[in-house]
Formats: structure tokens, sequence, C-alpha cells
């Protein structure tokens, strides 16, 4: 149980970093670390653009489940 919460872990994990590099798109450097882009202009996820980001967001609640899973069946 434990090799496989591990393995589900690591495909999460990168499957979790290939959606976040691809909500980043053309804002360089700057936009990747954090750097506002449009200067304080707040606009709204539209199309495939809301759905990564919603994917991201299960992605990562998945991820903190089998994290703290791995830990509760480790003991």
């Amino acid at each position: 149980m434990d090799r496989a919460l591990q393995i589900v872990s690591i495909i999460i994990s990168l499957v979790l970093i290939v959606m976040i590099l691809l909500q980043v798109k053309g804002n360089g450097l700057g936009g990747f670390l954090g750097a506002e882009v449009g200067g304080g202009i707040a606009r709204t996820r539209r199309g495939l653009e809301k759905t990564l980001f919603q994917i991201t967001i299960a992605l990562a609640i998945a991820f903190m489940t089998i994290a703290i899973l791995s830990v509760v069946y480790s003991n």
C-alpha cells in the first residue's frame, strides 16, 4: 500500500508541475517569479485557461490527500 501511494504521489506531482508550467505563458521570467503583468488589471479566466486552473487545483488537493494518506499508512 505504501509503495502504491508513493508511485501515485510521484505521478500526480509530475502532472501538477506540467499543469503549472502550462499556465505560465508569455510572461517571461518576471511573470514566472511573480511579477504582475498588466499593471494590476484584473481579468477573468475563460475557456481552456479556466479548465487548466481548475484541474491544477484538483491535482493539488489530490496530492495533499495522497501525502496525508502516505503518512498515516506508513506507521
